[in-house]
């Protein structure tokens, strides 16, 4: 983990992330994944590190004009071990964000390769910019 992640408690009943010192740790422990945002005039690209995410453990939603990221991570145990300790054993990761409803969400593209979940978010064609040309006289 980089020194930017953060390790929160989700309440599951309410989908709302906490701190981890202020729940108990009866709750499923959750890792706000580290994101960069990258603005273009015709889109914006959302990357997320994910690591040990694999595809079926992803999902990507847009649900009332927010764009969510929930994941479960695998670790793998080598034939032959046993896992004798764990910080955490089975890591979830969630992070959501509000869209402007400039970006067209029908239309976002999502890979994952590697643990990095890139999201390109396309502007609405009406939504971008353009050029008008000033006649004069």
């Amino acid at each position: 983990m980089s020194k930017n992640t953060q390790v929160v408690q989700r309440d599951p009943q309410t989908s709302v992330a906490q701190s981890a010192a202020a729940k108990s740790f009866e709750r499923r422990v959750t890792i706000v994944p580290v994101v960069d945002v990258f603005e273009g005039k015709e889109d914006i690209t959302v990357v997320a590190d994910l690591p040990g995410v694999s595809k079926d453990r992803l999902e990507v939603k847009v649900l009332d004009g927010n764009l969510v990221i929930e994941a479960e991570a695998s670790v793998p145990t080598p034939d032959g071990l046993r896992l004798r300790h764990a910080e955490i054993q089975v890591p979830g990761y969630y992070r959501a964000f509000t869209l402007s409803p400039d970006f067209d969400t029908t239309r976002i593209e999502a890979n994952l390769q590697h643990g990095v979940l890139t999201l390109h978010i396309p502007r609405r064609e009406e939504a971008r910019p353009r050029r008008i040309e000033v006649k004069a006289g």
